[in-house]
């Protein structure tokens, strides 16, 4: 997937137009709560499949970037933002340079042990596709109401049900974001990874375990927005920090989260020199400059190395 070409012009036309006839851009959550038809959409299903970000004539240097986010609860706010917000997260990653080509996969996660709709999973896009995708997905808006959500489901899937070239031919990793206020469960439990993806496995994964699997081929970052239900949890926060270190941002409004994306991602590639650089280069994108200081407060402890090591190898599949 990934072959056609981000046009910010077409979203922008888009979007004006939704806003001049009332619909939503989130039509198959709408279809859903209109129908009472609760189940994932058949192009966001997890069941049996893989998804690929691949080079192309159009996009030789592809670079797979996933974002999962929580749409239990409190955090239902988020992907409206993110759609709201695709434009401008497209325009820095791309025009100013900070990924030449970029390929965007958009997940949801819920809780498998009593969601009906757990895991939704989009395909790596570089164009308006990504925003039909995000059309796809239903915002539950569930929970089990124990602060733990299912995230480790989206973790085993980008693990095991992603093929990507920028890893598998240049040996540079791709990125995952995963979004959300509650804790992982402590294993991927079988009977969940069999029901929702198909996979047979012999016993429950340490969801720790799964973590270094996963960080071999994705930069893995965690967003807790703090001022949400359970954000400002300590044993939340020190949970994921236990599992993913200085790569746990905490986000004082989670209306900046593309910031943070961004921000995040320009840092690791070595493209944004320092926040101060990332935070004008935003700001100069069209981003609002209070959005774009929370974002840089969230990352002010993350210091990745840079520039970022690209291995000479070639890895074959």
């Amino acid at each position: 997937m990934g072959f056609s070409h981000w046009s910010d012009d077409a979203f922008q036309a888009r979007q004006d137009h939704r806003r001049n006839t009332g619909q939503t851009a989130f039509t198959y959550d709408a279809y859903v709560r209109a129908t009472g038809q609760a189940r994932v959409h058949n192009q966001m299903d997890p069941f049996g499949v893989m998804r690929e970000s691949r080079d192309s004539a159009e996009h030789p240097d592809s670079l797979a970037i996933g974002v999962m986010f929580d749409v239990t609860g409190s955090m239902g706010s988020v992907p409206r933002v993110l759609q709201t917000k695709l434009g401008r997260l497209m325009r820095v990653l791309v025009e100013k340079g900070y990924v030449a080509h970029p390929q965007v996969l958009f997940g949801a996660i819920g809780d498998a042990t009593c969601d009906m709709v757990p895991l939704q999973v989009g395909q790596f896009e570089s164009g308006l596709e990504m925003d039909d995708d995000l059309g796809k997905i239903y915002l539950e808006g569930g929970g089990g109401g124990q602060v733990f959500e299912s995230y480790e489901l989206a973790h085993y899937f980008f693990a095991l049900h992603t093929s990507i070239d920028c890893y598998e031919k240049r040996g540079r990793k791709g990125y995952l974001f995963t979004i959300g206020d509650e804790k992982p469960y402590a294993v991927v439990h079988r009977e969940h990874v069999l029901q929702h993806m198909g996979d047979r496995l012999p016993a429950n994964i340490p969801t720790a375990r799964l973590l270094r699997q996963l960080q071999e081929r994705y930069h893995t970052f965690h967003i807790i927005p703090t001022n949400t239900t359970h954000g400002r949890s300590s044993a939340v926060q020190d949970c994921w920090r236990a599992l993913l270190g200085e790569r746990v941002l905490r986000l004082e409004d989670e209306a900046a989260v593309c910031e943070t994306i961004a921000l995040a991602i320009g840092l690791c590639e070595g493209t944004a020199s320092d926040l101060t650089s990332g935070v004008d280069d935003l700001v100069r994108a069209g981003h609002d400059r209070g959005a774009v200081v929370v974002a840089a407060q969230a990352l002010r402890d993350f210091s990745p190395a840079r520039p970022p090591r690209r291995a000479s190898s070639v890895f074959s599949r």
